[in-house]
């Protein structure tokens, strides 16, 4: 009994450290990435005499047609990555295609449950592996072998796959998803939400289609939150035999 205490005492402080390392260093990685970013187009347009005001236009369009993303997509994440893969997910990129899935199917596999500190963990290592793929596959069938395979590939067979894979990969995760945490009552109401985005709101109001993505995940959210039926649940306990982190 005491070794089980002192083990989770441990395990629980080690914790502590991890998410107060990452949080630390991925601040500051994160602030020094937005720094270079601006700072190379901003050289660029420097150079080329394009003036603020074309700048400021620019960003407010992007901002109307994407900026409910910036709000959207890291509450949508969240739950599922966690701290530490937040900031890696940001920082590299291509999270919904790429980097999500890595970490569903990371969790499903050992069977963590997304808001453990086992799963959490598992989508760090998820995307670690994920990243390092993805650079070593550049690197050999772009780097080296891409005008190869793209005179080698016929030109029909490179549009479908420019079509059907990003569907492919979401169906994919989406399944993974449900299977990994199954919740009946959310399911139906996002599928419900979906449906009446895209068959009647979008035909009714087409600028609706700029910001689908943000209507359906906050009226599925406040939806399941409203609706009569939903468990109310006490917070994840975690085993200290799974989810040992010492």
């Amino acid at each position: 009994m005491t070794d089980s205490i002192a083990t989770t005492d441990t395990g629980t402080a080690a914790w502590a450290a991890f998410d107060k390392t990452t949080s630390r260093w991925g601040r500051i990685t994160m602030i020094l990435a937005m720094i270079i970013m601006i700072t190379g187009p901003g050289i660029v347009a420097a150079q080329l005499g394009v003036q603020p005001v074309a700048v400021v236009t620019g960003v407010l369009a992007i901002a109307v047609a994407f900026g409910a993303l910036w709000f959207i997509e890291p509450l949508s994440y969240f739950p599922i990555l966690g701290p530490a893969s937040m900031y890696q997910a940001f920082m590299i990129g291509n999270i919904a295609n790429k980097l999500l899935p890595a970490a569903v199917v990371a969790q499903s596999t050992i069977g963590a449950k997304p808001e453990t500190r086992r799963g959490q963990l598992a989508a760090v290592l998820a995307i670690c592996g994920a990243a390092m793929t993805h650079l070593l596959s550049l690197l050999i069938f772009v780097g080296v072998l891409g005008t190869l395979l793209l005179n080698a590939i016929p030109p029909e067979i490179v549009t479908s796959i420019q079509t059907f894979v990003l569907p492919a990969v979401m169906g994919g995760i989406i399944v993974q998803m449900i299977a990994s945490n199954p919740q009946p009552r959310i399911l139906i109401i996002a599928i419900a939400v979906g449906l009446v985005v895209q068959l009647v709101l979008t035909p009714l109001f087409p600028v609706v289609a700029l910001f689908g993505i943000a209507i359906s995940v906050v009226a599925t959210i406040l939806l399941a939150l409203l609706l009569p039926g939903r468990k109310t649940s006490g917070p994840v306990v975690e085993d200290p035999a799974l989810e040992d982190i010492s």
